[in-house]
């Protein structure tokens, strides 16, 4: 059994933070802008260190040290949800580490790295599931139908496809939730429909910074709709 992962702030005291505001109430516009741009800049530094240390692990490390590499960044990962909580975005990074792991893994004792992501994933929603172009709703739908179902797992097809749809509904041009939701029409052998979202992951905009996992998830569409056309 294989799993697949997709694609894919510390605060001051609120004591603290109220005391400033009541000591400087002239100052409060500022005093309310400043503190979300200085917690914004470290979050998102600090997630696009995990997407590149993971692009990079996926497609470019060798196969033989990919998970002990995954197991590495799953712990970088989870430091980064513990300095930002209430953010949504290292937790869906989070997932997709641990969920790479659980890739590699393989086997029934992947399991409990799977239900770690799932976790995850929820987690991210409940704060802000349309984050990161509806990335937790994409990966946490890849795990439904990548995972088997009851007594196994909690894997469900229908809950895939509810998920994926509402990735694809966030970032209807999106290179994962395109790949991904064809990559679910093959594996619920529907080839056919499969191909048009395909063809919209190869055709998808470039992410900035976001070469590697780009080139590699477009090898992939073109795996699989070569796989398609040989069946």
């Amino acid at each position: 059994m294989t799993f697949s992962s997709t694609p894919i702030s510390h605060v001051a005291p609120a004591l603290a933070r109220r005391t400033w505001i009541a000591a400087f109430a002239g100052l409060a516009l500022l005093a309310g802008a400043l503190p979300l741009a200085a917690r914004a800049a470290p979050v998102d530094d600090a997630v696009a260190e995990l997407q590149h240390d993971w692009e990079v692990i996926r497609y470019q490390a060798p196969a033989a040290e990919r998970e002990k590499r995954f197991e590495a960044l799953s712990a970088k990962a989870r430091k980064v949800s513990e300095s930002f909580p209430g953010r949504a975005e290292p937790l869906v990074w989070e997932g997709i580490v641990v969920s790479s792991v659980a890739g590699e893994k393989g086997g029934l004792g992947a399991l409990g790295l799977v239900k770690q992501a799932k976790a995850l994933y929820e987690s991210a929603i409940a704060i802000n599931g349309d984050v990161l172009d509806g990335s937790a709703y994409n990966s946490l739908g890849v795990l439904y139908y990548k995972v088997p179902g009851w007594p196994v797992g909690f894997g469900d097809k229908t809950k895939a496809k509810e998920l994926l749809q509402k990735a694809l509904a966030l970032n209807p041009k999106g290179i994962d939730p395109n790949f991904f939701y064809g990559e679910y029409l093959v594996e619920t052998k529907q080839p056919d429909q499969a191909v048009a979202y395909l063809d919209k992951a190869l055709q998808a905009p470039p992410r900035p910074g976001r070469q590697i996992a780009d080139a590699g998830r477009k090898e992939e569409a073109r795996a699989l709709l070569e796989k398609i056309k040989g069946r």
